[in-house]
């Protein structure tokens, strides 16, 4: 019987093989979703994860437009962004930005903000496809569809 290794493996950049991942977002709750597809993008769910590899997934989220948000944070939450000059901040509520032009935004911050800052964070965001309707232009890719609702009752709203 062999011993068990105690040598730690590292995986190598040409190494690394990337899936792509489907998921509907229409009813999740936006934390724990974004959770899910930032652990993905990192590769946390391999079980040869490198912090300094990008051995993470693509991953191409759907109906990122009605995501759902818990309490009162529709009305709550704030984004804030800075115009360059002087007093110049500004706010907007997570419910103008779901109705606004661009609402798939608000998942792309929140799985943006978990993920590391730097080079190998933006490789790994640079594998994120958000898209607010249904229609998304990988299906050549052929995307392995994530139920992360069945996950864990929590994941969608009204479960």
């Amino acid at each position: 019987m062999k011993a068990l290794s105690k040598i730690t493996q590292s995986v190598k950049p040409a190494d690394v093989e990337k899936k792509w991942h489907l998921i509907d977002a229409e009813g999740l709750v936006l934390g724990r979703l974004a959770v899910i597809v930032a652990n993905h993008l990192r590769g946390k769910h391999k079980p040869s994860f490198t912090p300094h590899v990008d051995c993470g997934d693509h991953v191409v989220v759907i109906n990122a437009d009605k995501v759902r948000l818990t309490g009162n944070k529709l009305k709550q939450k704030i984004y804030y962004k800075h115009t360059g000059y002087a007093g110049g901040i500004k706010e907007v509520t997570a419910a103008k930005v779901l109705d606004g032009r661009f609402p798939e935004r608000v998942l792309e911050k929140a799985v943006e903000r978990m993920i590391p800052r730097g080079p190998l964070g933006r490789a790994q965001m640079r594998a994120l496809h958000l898209y607010a309707g249904t229609d998304h232009p990988h299906g050549g890719t052929q995307p392995a569809l994530m139920d992360v609702a069945s996950l864990n009752r929590k994941n969608k709203v009204g479960a």
